[in-house]
């Protein structure tokens, strides 16, 4: 087993690397209180005498750092999409994998979550993803399962998980509404160490995975005949890719809500970046689905303070016209 990347990817890498290590300085500093970055550093080693460790260890960095890890599994859960469906307008949200995870994270925060422990909600999250995910494929299968007819049959499913979600909400008491619909905005308000336990060992578990199905991912770019001929298990090897992308967007998506269109944006930017080599682009659209993510609570928590506005407003300010920027531009594909 060997990978290919070239020296301009490892470069390209190591900058949104050290990016990502600025963000994490950066994000513990700003707020209603302003830190120094060196008293940052000294208040995580530990060795701080100013009295700010609960702002930094408590509050900012937990928040920091799902931010980030948030970002990078939509933005790696999108590649995996657009790789495996073979179309620049796929992602989690669109074709209905976000949308599963929603409608079983509202039931539970509506109906369960007096009863059962908000510990349970990414299990609810990744296992509603999961359902819808199957029922997708299922509906797709017809001598195999085609692209076109995946994406298709999903922008229909997420259209009803839609519909399903704010029917949740209507008829839920107004507290859970509330909490909710702020959940479904999109935000890391309130993150926790926990979550970014959670997020982050699911991220370390299946990026080296999906590295493995990078030669694979190559492959399927050029179709399934010629993806089978290079003695690819096409079946096979797309269900794995698929279960993937579900299980990081539904971990995504219970740590910090619905925030749309990262896993749609980060990949294209990757590819702008990095080329179309998918051991480059796997690490890449990770890499700034996490500063996009970060980025956007950045601005909703600093800019307009004392008002903490949802990370997803942000991203779905820019994603919403980036997306009809891609229809328009592949218009003769469709």
């Amino acid at each position: 087993m060997s990978f290919q990347i070239e020296t301009k990817t490892v470069l390209i890498l190591l900058g949104l690397c050290i990016s990502l290590f600025l963000a994490l300085i950066l994000g513990p500093s700003l707020g209603n209180k302003l830190l120094s970055p060196l008293e940052v550093v000294r208040t995580i080693a530990g060795v701080s005498t100013g009295g700010n460790d609960f702002i930094v260890m408590n509050s900012r960095l937990p928040r920091t750092l799902v931010s980030i890890l948030t970002g990078a599994a939509l933005g790696l859960s999108g590649l995996i999409l657009q790789g495996v469906i073979r179309n620049p307008l796929a992602a989690p949200d669109i074709i209905g994998v976000t949308g599963g995870s929603s409608v079983a994270a509202v039931a539970f925060i509506t109906y369960l979550s007096g009863t059962l422990s908000l510990f349970y909600l990414p299990l609810a999250a990744v296992s509603g993803g999961i359902i819808v995910s199957v029922f997708i494929y299922m509906m797709s299968w017809k001598n195999g399962v085609t692209p076109i007819r995946l994406i298709l049959i999903g922008i229909g499913v997420s259209a009803v998980m839609s519909a399903g979600t704010t029917f949740m909400l209507v008829l839920s008491p107004s507290a859970s509404a509330g909490q909710a619909y702020l959940w479904l905005t999109g935000s890391v308000y309130g993150a926790s160490w926990e979550d970014v336990r959670t997020v982050a060992i699911v991220i370390l578990v299946i990026t080296p995975l999906v590295l493995l199905f990078s030669r694979s991912l190559n492959a399927q770019q050029f179709g399934d005949e010629v993806a089978s001929g290079l003695g690819v298990k096409v079946e096979f090897h797309r269900m794995a890719l698929l279960l993937f992308s579900v299980i990081l967007a539904g971990v995504a998506v219970s740590a910090a809500g619905a925030i749309g269109f990262v896993g749609l944006i980060a990949p294209h930017i990757a590819r702008a970046l990095i080329g179309r080599q998918f051991a480059g682009l796997i690490l890449s659209s990770a890499l700034v689905g996490g500063l996009l993510v970060f980025s956007a609570d950045l601005v909703a928590r600093t800019v307009f303070y004392p008002i903490d506005i949802p990370a997803g407003v942000f991203t779905a300010g820019i994603g919403a016209p980036f997306f009809l920027y891609l229809l328009f531009k592949n218009r003769h594909q469709f």
